[in-house]
Formats: C-alpha cells, sequence, structure tokens
C-alpha cells in the first residue's frame, strides 16, 4: 500500500469534469484507489463516489493504492491532482 496526502489546487475541485477524468484514469489499474477526505473513504474509480465526496478546492485529501500497479496508479494520481486536473 503506498498512499500521499494532497492538497486540491483546481479552482472547482472535483466536480464532473475532473472526477470523471480522475476515475477512469484510476479505473485502468488493478489496484484499489480510495481518496480519504474528512474522515471518509471513497472510491476513486467510482464517479459518483468522487461527486458526493464534495471535494471542494483548497481540501486536503489522501490518495491511497493497494494492490498490483499501486505505484503507477499513485503517481497518477498525483500528477493529475497538483497539475489542477489541466484546468
Amino acid at each position: 500500500m503506498v498512499s500521499k496526502k494532497l492538497t486540491i489546487v483546481n479552482a472547482q475541485g472535483f466536480h464532473m469534469r475532473p472526477a470523471s477524468t480522475f476515475a477512469t484514469a484510476m479505473g485502468k489499474y488493478a489496484c484499489d484507489v480510495t481518496l480519504r477526505h474528512n474522515g471518509s473513504d471513497v472510491n476513486a474509480k467510482s464517479l459518483m463516489n468522487i461527486i458526493a465526496a464534495c471535494i471542494k478546492c483548497g481540501n486536503e485529501v489522501e490518495v491511497i493504492a493497494d494492490g498490483d500497479g499501486e505505484n503507477e496508479a499513485l503517481a497518477e494520481a498525483v500528477a493529475m491532482i497538483e497539475n489542477g486536473f489541466g484546468e
């Protein structure tokens, strides 16, 4: 298991487009990917779960990857969040 804490930097947070892009990207990995936000764990491969978490700009999240390809999944998740999903 690998993890990293990050701050959401894009102005709109995890709204529909970045949540969709993120869930799709994480879905290609065999490992489990979780977003931990405000003490709750969210399946990072589920668009609806990410949207329901109401993750806003400035919120801290922890990305947790566990299983085959965990390092690659974490690296991609970190890159996407740190660059603000290209927004």
